[in-house]
């Protein structure tokens, strides 16, 4: 089994910052590629930014220059810092991992999600 645990949202200000933090857990050969989508009620799920191992970042154009995706591969964990946060930007964040295991392929996996609720 694969787990991936969210952890880092919240309430905040217009303008402020959040970090949140997904964890994957289970057995399994590697990870190649993390990511974080979002959802906002009544409006289908988005891709925020997603980051290959050994590769470059992408970000939706919505959020380029305010958020920045950083992986730790050691410990198979992937971290999101927003800034300069817009109500817009209010969803649920839910961390995704495309992971590879014996027996198993290649397989996306979600973590349960994280509220962000960013206020004007």
């Amino acid at each position: 089994q694969v787990q991936l645990v969210e952890s880092g949202g919240g309430l905040v200000q217009a303008g402020g910052s959040l970090r949140l933090s997904c964890a994957a857990s289970g057995t399994f050969l590697n990870i190649p590629v993390m990511g974080w989508y979002r959802q906002a009620p009544g409006k289908q799920r988005e891709l925020v930014a997603t980051l290959p191992s050994g590769g470059s970042p992408n970000y939706a154009d919505s959020v380029k220059g305010r958020f920045t995706i950083s992986r730790d591969i050691a410990k198979n964990t992937v971290d999101l810092q927003m800034n300069s946060l817009h109500p817009e930007d209010t969803a649920v964040y839910c961390c995704n991992a495309v992971i590879s295991r014996i027996g198993y392929g290649v397989n996306e996996h979600w973590g349960q999600g994280t509220q962000v609720t960013v206020s004007s």
